[in-house]
């Protein structure tokens, strides 16, 4: 095996052997030659998979200037495929003394050996049985964000040996889960390698997200059933080739804003010790302290070239090794800070377009930080899509029953004030309602308040903006009527997300009605708290099969999937533009109509690519959807269809499984309080379908 790592201000290197995971020291120490060009370097014959190693790094002690060299510290190899020992946390995992001890100035003697983090060699070969990517275009993309242990951890579905695992995720059950929603995509939360802090294993609890990474290229041994270090990258390889061959693609959320070292009196687990002042970005005025934009006390210099070389190969290898086919980044502002402020030209931005790989995979953008200027939602340069920020809150506040339709309107269409700025498409705006991050879809409509005092943190954590859609009183249960008013504002945000122009995102058992009790910041419990329950009574049968309902629709009719932004008023039958937007009295709405605190109920004519709206099984056809966000029902006159057609509802989720009811000619409707209905234009003596929405 070669051995090589970087390291520009070191003075020695040496690369450490292990027997087995039990091992208290080394067995072996080899010096390595270099640097060469900067990295250190040696050949070691006779090893085999499996071998466990890690690093010793000497150099100046002199944190004034950012140098944070112990040899006293085992240290990762940040270009490790596989991690072949976890981290047991010690006190000596420190570099330097803590508190009162003298800080960050005094290093700690002691060696840390018998509890950092081992890498080990692994085969990396695998027979992927001809596995292609699905190359599912933008327009068709359903994208569903999951934990892999939480997802199958209680599926019955799924063998019990393989719950809560890579394999789960592929097994038959997980996948006829994922095809009958129409998923194409599943978004992994992170699965690289990461560290629990030790606040959380003080207090018996977990960073069960995964925000906390410290390998960037081995996949992750918590989600294996083996726990053999090759056994995680060979159970990943499975699941990749499995869900590609049910058509759906993979995409990780990585995090390369910061890593599991923390600040200035974190852990020395790798590239602290390996050269601090390259890797991390420290503050110019005053180099032993971290600029800190991720809120975790460390931020990566991806300035710094070989830090972008480094983040480079980690994401051409899990697309060209591990077959993945996109990367949603985590607060990725702070990835494009050049210095200090967003540059949308910024190294890492530049890099990613021109480089032939990772320019052609699903590139998604985390658009903030925590730093100055950190939300840059619409910012991103082409090529990339973000979750939208403001789609979500204005979609939740819509059906709160705060501000006007301007702002639903605006993300229903696709968000085009964002993103046309910079030409881009809808695909740029990644539609959420929720994700990992806040409530669960059940809790947004059910609590007014977080309750997250399970964390150890006094409920002082997680986000305190309130957007809850509760239109009764808060807790997991009411009378008959509050409960009928949660469930229809849960199908009327999921519909909300599905009829919207760009790219949908669902939450994993949001579709099932998944709750963490009002919990909003539940990265720390991997415990029934946070795993899907997949116990379903007749609500959460009911919220499923709607679910899949309003996932048909979208597949089926084109209008919600155009890839450009709408571009003029109607009406459509005279001038066959793309959109006109109504009131209720059957106008075409004004400017002024636009501003209007009290107005709660509009609807929009979406002309479909085919005039006749008869060809590919109405899958072209035109649709009117009307939004009645207020809580009394509106007579709303839908325009005439034209000659010889009608108009045939087909969805209203002011009904538990939102049936089609009827037809009508361009008539007054009543819609519903807090309700949406889609009609479909379609020629009058044509029988109706009534095996598809």
């Amino acid at each position: 095996m070669n051995f090589a790592v970087f390291s520009r201000h070191a003075t020695h290197v040496e690369l450490c052997l292990f027997a087995d995971t039990e091992a208290q020291r080394e067995t072996q120490l080899i010096p390595l030659a270099g640097p060469t060009d900067e990295v250190w370097h040696g050949y070691v014959p006779g090893l085999q998979p499996g071998q466990l190693y890690g690093y010793r790094v000497a150099g100046p002690d002199e944190p004034h200037n950012g140098h944070r060299f112990n040899p006293r510290k085992l240290l990762f190899d940040p270009y490790a495929k596989a991690v072949g020992r976890g981290l047991t946390w010690h006190e000596t995992l420190y570099g330097y003394f803590p508190g009162d001890r003298g800080g960050d100035l005094v290093a700690d003697p002691h060696d840390s050996a018998p509890y950092a983090p081992l890498a080990a060699v692994v085969d990396e070969s695998f027979d992927w049985a001809g596995d292609q990517h699905p190359h599912v275009a933008w327009p068709d993309t359903l994208i569903y964000e999951l934990p892999i242990k939480g997802f199958t951890r209680q599926h019955p579905g799924v063998p019990e040996s393989i719950r809560g695992t890579y394999l789960g995720l592929c097994s038959d059950a997980a996948i006829d889960h994922l095809r009958k929603l129409k998923v194409t995509a599943v978004e992994l939360l992170p699965v690289q390698y990461h560290v629990d802090e030790h606040r959380l294993v003080q207090l018996g609890l977990t960073n069960y997200w995964g925000y906390n990474t410290l390998a960037f290229f081995a996949p992750d041994t918590r989600y294996a059933s083996n726990r053999e270090p090759a056994s995680a990258v060979h159970e990943f390889k499975t699941m990749v080739r499995g869900l590609h061959g049910a058509g759906i693609e993979v995409i990780l959320d990585v995090v390369y804003n910061h890593t599991a070292e923390s600040g200035a009196n974190g852990p020395t687990l790798s590239m602290r010790g390996l050269d601090n002042s390259v890797y991390y970005r420290l503050d110019p005025n005053d180099r032993r302290r971290y600029i800190d934009y991720a809120g975790t006390g460390n931020t990566l210099d991806l300035t710094s070239p070989p830090v972008l070389q480094l983040v480079m190969d980690s994401l051409r290898y899990w697309v060209q090794q591990m077959h993945v086919d996109g990367f949603r980044f985590d607060l990725a502002t702070a990835l494009a800070r050049s210095p200090n402020a967003f540059n949308p030209r910024a190294p890492f931005l530049a890099a990613i377009r021109q480089d032939p790989v990772l320019s052609r995979v699903k590139l998604i953008a985390e658009p903030w930080d925590v730093g100055e200027g950190g939300f840059q939602v619409g910012g991103f340069p082409s090529g990339w899509s973000e979750w939208n920020g403001h789609y979500r809150d204005d979609v939740r506040r819509f059906w709160k029953g705060e501000g006007g339709i301007g702002p639903a309107a605006t993300r229903l269409a696709g968000s085009s004030d964002l993103f046309r700025p910079l030409r881009r498409g809808t695909r740029a705006s990644i539609n959420f309602i929720t994700a990992h991050d806040g409530f669960t879809l059940h809790d947004l409509v059910s609590y007014n308040e977080k309750h997250n005092e399970a964390n150890g943190e006094q409920n002082r954590d997680g986000e305190n903006a309130n957007y809850s859609s509760n239109h009764g009183a808060e807790g997991p249960t009411g009378d008959q009527g509050t409960i009928a008013v949660r469930e229809q504002q849960k199908r009327n945000l999921l519909a909300t997300m599905m009829l919207s122009l760009g790219v949908p995102m669902l939450t994993a058992g949001d579709e099932i009605g998944r709750t963490q009790q009002g919990n909003n910041n539940a990265y720390c419990h991997d415990s029934p708290l946070t795993w899907l329950d997949w116990k379903l009574d007749e609500k959460r049968e009911s919220l499923l099969a709607f679910t899949q309902r309003l996932t048909a629709l979208r597949r089926r009719y084109s209008v919600l999937r155009r890839e450009t932004f709408l571009t003029g008023n109607g009406p459509p039958l005279d001038t066959r533009k793309d959109a006109a937007w109504y009131g209720p009295a059957g106008k075409e709405l004004a400017p002024e109509d636009w501003s209007r605190g009290d107005s709660r109920c509009f609807g929009v004519w979406l002309a479909g690519p085919d005039e006749s709206g008869e060809t590919d099984g109405l899958a072209n056809c035109d649709l009117f959807i009307v939004l009645n966000g207020g809580t009394t029902p509106v007579n709303f006159h839908v325009p005439p269809p034209g000659p010889e057609h009608c108009w045939e509802r087909i969805l209203d989720t002011g009904h538990q499984h939102g049936e089609r009811l009827f037809r009508l000619r361009g008539e007054t409707s009543r819609i519903p309080p807090l309700a949406i209905c889609v009609y479909r234009r379609r020629a009058d003596g044509r029988p109706s379908d009534t095996n598809t929405p």
